[in-house]
This record gives C-alpha cells, structure tokens and sequence, in this order.
C-alpha cells in the first residue's frame, strides 16, 4: 500500500534538489472520542509506516471524554510502545478543541494532525515529510474522493468550501480536513491565537506560511461510525463564518436596505393606486404580509447578530480552553520538556510550565490541584 502513496512522489521530486534535514522527531496528534475499536491498526500502520524509514516518532492521544473504553486502550498501547503521549481531558470538549490540546503537547520538530478513524491513511506520512523537507512548513492532504460519504454530505461540503472562499478573509482549501504536516514554528504560531471558538480549518489557513497539497482518496472508516451528523456539520460551519468573517453582519445590512426599498417603492404603488384609480387597499391582508414579512427580516437580524455577540460573551469570559485530567507522557515527551508557549490557552500565568513535566507513567495533577497550586503562588 505504501508504495501506492510514494510512487507519485518519486516521480515529481528533483533528485538534484537540496533537501532540508529530517525532522529529529515527529508528533502525530490524533483526538479521540469513542475510538477503541480503531486505535490498535492505527498504532500498528504508523509503526509500519515509519519504522522502516528510521523516522523517530512519538504519537500524541488526546482523549476528549470518550465513552467507551478508549482511555483503557490508550494506556495499554502506550505501556507497550513506548513512543505515546495520552492527554486525558476532563470532559468532552468538543474535536476542535481536543486538536489543540494535542499541539500544545506535541513535542516535535514537525506535527502531523491526523484522524483515528484511518480515514486518512497514515501511508501518505513519509509523502508529507518529503514535502518538508522541500521547504514547505505546511503540507496538507487534499481529497479528491471521499468513499463512505453520501451524496448529501458531499454537496454541502462542497458549497460550504466555496461560500468560504468568497466570503472569508483568507482562501480555505477546498476538500481539505484537518490532516497535515506543519512545522514547529507554524505550530507555535497557531498556539498564539487563543481564541475560543476555534475553526481549525480556518485558523491553520490564517497562519500561512509556504504550503503544498498532496492529493489522496479519502477511505471508510476503519472501525465504529461517524461521529459527525448533520446538526453538528451545520453548527459548525455556522461556527466558521461567525468565527472567520463579518459577511453576515454586512448581508444582514443589505438585506434591511433591501427590504426597506421594496416598502417604499410598495408604498409609493398603493399610494398612486388609490389616488388616481380609486381602487382600495385591502387592509386585512396587506397588513398581516407586511408584519410577517418584517417580523421574519427583523427575526433573522437578531439571529446574525445574537451569534456574534454571544462569540464576544464566551471570549471576553477568557475561561481555559481546556481542561487536564491526566498526562501520560512518553519518552521523547518527557526529554523535551514542552514550554510555556501555550499555557495560557489552558489557564496557567504566564511563565508557568505549559503543563507538568513528568516521567514516563506519571500522572499529571487533577486539573482541581493544578487550580490550587496556581493560587497559592
């Protein structure tokens, strides 16, 4: 399988061209909930995949309060491994979040963001270090086909992208998920946004720096379902143009503009109707149209705006985008020690460590002793 993946690669690569050195370690994040099933091969392929390279690795589990046994699994395989960091949090945060978590642990020189559900086949993982190496601190994979996914799913995946394009600040890459490769310091520029409704997909488009696309055909899941339904895609692309763009506010101007034209120019008809023909307005009928209709344009303004203005409640709250239960970290996770670059976004003062450094199979205080001890210093 993997040679499916490098074959194209090799073809397209100048083999006089300098390289980059390898990155000495890689993080591979992945956020979990309710993923037992899955995370036994996806330990197993990445193991396959890089192993054979000489690639020094490490995979970063986030586990956003799953369910099942996911957390038992995560232990399980990190004690035989070696090479595996689990964030427990306290509670189900939500997928966005749960990634941030995991890049505010990642200790590598470059971090590869990827799913549990091998969706997204960790094969294309040397690929995207190849790309790296070329000089590219953002490499992403692009889909162009999405198997197991409905016809429904697809088409409003696809006018979502191209809404997000024409209405965004900066271009979003069409068909293009959460699974990339960036560099340390485009990670550490993404760990300075602390806002907290996080588009992640529009947060690593905002961050920039040189980037490059590696086309693949996106497979079913490995194991379980998706946890992913209509109501949550629809929330979250209203969490995407709210969180990335004005346009709404600015649609919303327009369409009041509009409907205050049409008024007049309603009222000006009616008015000449009456004068010079003497038909009568009918008063029952023309009045319930128009409340309705200004009640409904009136309805959908508070809407737009109630949204942004329920994003400058929860910012201005500046609560910890997450909370830790527990930290198990691995060996090269330990050695590196993580800093203070991120630990504001999890409600540590500045200059605190961005999360206990501990060894390997120690446990991190409860996010209640961690509070203690912040106020008692």
């Amino acid at each position: 399988m993997l040679n499916r993946y490098l074959q194209p690669l090799f073809s397209e690569v100048n083999p006089m061209s300098e390289l980059l050195p390898a990155p000495l370690l890689v993080s591979i994040v992945c956020p979990c909930f309710n993923e037992e099933g899955g995370l036994g091969e996806f330990v197993t392929r990445i193991g396959r995949v890089l192993r054979p390279t000489g690639q020094n690795y490490e995979i970063v589990f986030v586990n956003d309060g799953s369910r099942d046994g996911t957390l038992r699994e995560m232990k399980a395989l990190a004690a035989a491994e070696g090479n595996i960091t689990i964030v427990d949090l306290s509670r189900n945060f939500g997928k966005e979040i749960a990634l941030t978590a995991g890049l505010c642990h990642a200790t590598g020189d470059a971090v590869i963001a990827i799913d549990a559900d091998l969706q997204d086949p960790p094969e294309l993982i040397p690929v995207f270090i190849q790309r790296y190496r070329e000089g590219y601190d953002v490499v992403y994979g692009r889909r162009t086909e999405r198997q197991g996914d409905s016809w429904l799913k697809k088409a409003t995946a696809r006018g979502f992208y191209r809404m997000m394009r024409r209405l965004g600040p900066v271009p979003l890459p069409e068909n293009v998920g959460d699974f990339r490769l960036m560099s340390r310091r485009s990670v550490d520029a993404l760990l300075q946004l602390p806002e907290t409704h996080r588009f992640m997909k529009g947060l690593f488009a905002w961050v920039g720096f040189r980037s490059v696309a590696v086309d693949y055909v996106r497979e079913p899941r490995f194991a379980g379902s998706s946890k992913w339904k209509y109501r949550q895609l629809l929330n979250l692309s209203i969490e995407g143009i709210t969180s990335f763009t004005t346009a709404p506010l600015r649609l919303t101007t327009y369409l009041g503009f509009l409907v205050a034209v049409i008024a007049f120019l309603w009222g000006v008809f009616l008015l000449i109707r009456t004068m010079f023909y003497g038909d009568p307005v009918q008063g029952f009928p023309t009045l319930i149209l128009t409340i309705l209709l200004l009640g409904g344009t009136q309805l959908i303004a508070l809407g737009v705006i109630g949204e942004y203005l329920g994003r400058v409640f929860n910012e201005t709250k500046r609560r910890p985008l997450f909370l830790i239960d527990s930290i198990t970290w691995s060996q090269e996770g330990a050695a590196r020690r993580p800093d203070s670059r991120a630990a504001f976004l999890y409600g540590l003062p500045p200059g605190s460590p961005a999360s206990p450094i501990l060894g390997i199979g120690q446990q991190a205080p409860t996010a209640l002793e961690r509070t203690d001890s912040v106020r008692k210093s």
